[in-house]
């Protein structure tokens, strides 16, 4: 990596340090466990609960992120401020990293208990053995996109040629068949993108 964009990095990871620390200024980068919790316009409570061994540093990552869930919702809603009460709200409790994972999964099951809507994929913890509790899709990527568009394609034409005759009259039953693999192909691609192949 250039020494310039490392530098650009640091420099981004330590504004957003700071930007951390002035909704919460007890925030540190010793190890622990980690809570994002929002109240949204309409009373509805929202959490991600996470575990780090430097949480500040793992913390400014999230502001960084573009791929979890949590990551595209502090874009979104940005951080909690007095001008911005429905943003995202940052704690950390500091927790001896042999201790990570089990203080993990207590914090996510607390938070459940206590009415949150719960973000994290799984119930907690890195190692082995943990407990899916959200739908746990895999993200989308260039090929799953390519093959939403074929399918957005392929509706478009279904619903045209509907209305559209494309054969010489003495070639009706071609065009017909031809227009029923059509519609058998498409019809296997859009349950492809539905079942996520």
């Amino acid at each position: 990596m250039k020494t310039a964009q490392f530098l650009k990095i640091k420099e981004r990871e330590k504004q957003n340090k700071l930007k951390l620390l002035e909704v919460n200024p007890f925030l540190t980068d010793e190890s622990g466990i980690y809570v994002f919790a929002r109240e949204d316009e309409n009373g509805f409570r929202y959490a991600y609960i996470g575990q780090a061994k430097h949480v500040l540093t793992r913390l400014a990552q999230h502001l960084e992120g573009h791929e979890q869930w949590i990551d595209l919702s502090i874009k979104k809603h940005k951080l909690w401020s007095e001008s911005n009460p429905y943003g995202w709200f940052v704690s950390a409790n500091h927790v001896e990293e042999n201790r990570l994972n089990e203080r993990e999964t207590r914090a996510i099951k607390a938070y459940a208990d206590m009415g949150y809507q719960l973000r994290n994929k799984t119930s907690g913890s890195q190692g082995k053995g943990k407990i899916g509790i959200a739908e746990n899709k895999p993200s989308k990527g260039y090929r799953d996109g390519i093959r939403q568009g074929r399918c957005n394609l392929s509706n478009e034409l279904q619903k045209l040629l509907k209305y559209v005759v494309i054969a010489p009259k003495d070639e009706k039953e071609l065009t017909l068949r031809m227009y029923n693999k059509f519609l058998r192909l498409t019809a296997q691609e859009e349950t492809e993108v539905n079942n996520g192949e």
